[in-house]
């Protein structure tokens, strides 16, 4: 048994250093469909961040606990709302999306939003609202004055990022809905792991669940690097 999981290993490290087409046609769909909805999301969402964290209007309540309602809500309800969407019959039908990567993007933008707002305004509610009002007193435009406050936040923030790519990296069922899986289209890491696990080849999963494990360590150490340097030094 323990020389069959070695096999298996050996034939998962072999498939990413031998740069096996199939394999990383699936790592590059994952990466270029997250990156694209993360970017796509990011300035908004830390803006809809800031003002929650900031403003003082009504209704402010009602849409911090909507989002917060947001991030608990699992991954296929919102493919299986984004593919009701994205079909013929739906009010985004005639975009023909359904089953292409902009319609993961869709997805995912839709799943990485309540992540990064809600983290995002966490963040902003902890600052000193000093730094705010000073930038505005000194004549900083509104935008400069966000960008004040977000270097003071820069890991916080940072964190809010890697925590909201995290979560539409590694999902698999708005991906599996709304993709459809389709080969070297839209056939991502968890959709691929999914689907090589219920066939029986694990070498592949094991290789794409590497890819993972790799990220997450690089992610990390990177997050404690920064973490470290943001920690004032006792002399």
């Amino acid at each position: 048994m323990n020389e069959g999981w070695l096999a298996l290993i050996q034939q998962a490290f072999g498939l990413l250093f031998s740069l096996d087409p199939e394999v990383w046609s699936i790592v590059s769909v994952s990466f270029s469909v997250s990156f694209a909805a993360l970017l796509i999301t990011l300035l908004p969402s830390m803006i809809l961040g800031f003002v929650l964290a900031f403003g003082r209007f009504p209704g402010r309540w009602i849409i911090t606990n909507l989002i917060q309602t947001l991030q608990s809500i699992p991954t296929v309800v919102i493919g299986l709302l984004v593919y009701l969407m994205l079909t013929r019959m739906g009010p985004l039908g005639d975009l023909r999306w359904l089953f292409t990567q902009k319609g993961m993007i869709l997805g995912q933008m839709m799943i990485c939003a309540p992540v990064l707002v809600a983290m995002s305004q966490a963040a902003f509610t902890s600052v000193d609202r000093r730094a705010w009002e000073t930038s505005r007193t000194l004549g900083a435009s509104w935008l400069k004055a966000i960008w004040t406050v977000c270097r003071e936040l820069k890991v916080p923030l940072i964190m809010a990022i890697v925590a909201g790519f995290s979560r539409i990296l590694t999902e698999v069922g708005c991906s599996m809905m709304v993709g459809g899986n389709i080969a070297d289209v839209t056939r991502n890491i968890p959709t691929a792991i999914a689907l090589e696990t219920s066939k029986g080849d694990f070498a592949q999963a094991i290789a794409l669940g590497l890819v993972l494990l790799i990220l997450s360590l690089v992610l990390n150490f990177t997050l404690g690097t920064l973490r470290g340097k943001a920690e004032p030094r006792s002399h």
